[in-house]
């Protein structure tokens, strides 16, 4: 698939941050999204379904068979997934130091 040119949202990126660690299901990722933002950002259950519909139908992430009668929709990253999350956070890093950049030359000079 192609490269990924449109940034993505934070409740996307936090999805794909969630599932980059390995498997988890809707209700983990919310509450992994959360504690990881340190509660700035909340993902509900129509986004996190909305999101994953999408991000299944994208190729980003499989859905997991169910494991020991388990009836929590599990997820997966794929490597499209994953190298769609590594651009994204690579141009946030790149932002990021950018703006680090002219903050210091400002606050220095």
């Amino acid at each position: 698939m192609g490269r990924q040119t449109e940034p993505l949202t934070e409740s996307y990126f936090y999805i794909l941050l969630c599932l980059y660690g390995g498997d988890n299901h809707g209700y983990g990722i919310m509450q992994m999204t959360e504690q990881l933002s340190g509660g700035r950002v909340k993902i509900g259950s129509g986004t996190m379904y909305g999101a994953t519909g999408n991000m299944l139908k994208k190729g980003w992430i499989i859905e997991r068979p169910e494991i020991g009668g388990e009836r929590r929709r599990m997820y997966r990253l794929t490597e499209e997934g994953r190298r769609v999350f590594l651009e994204e956070y690579h141009r946030i890093s790149e932002l990021s130091e950018s703006a680090k950049k002219i903050i210091e030359q400002t606050d220095n000079a």
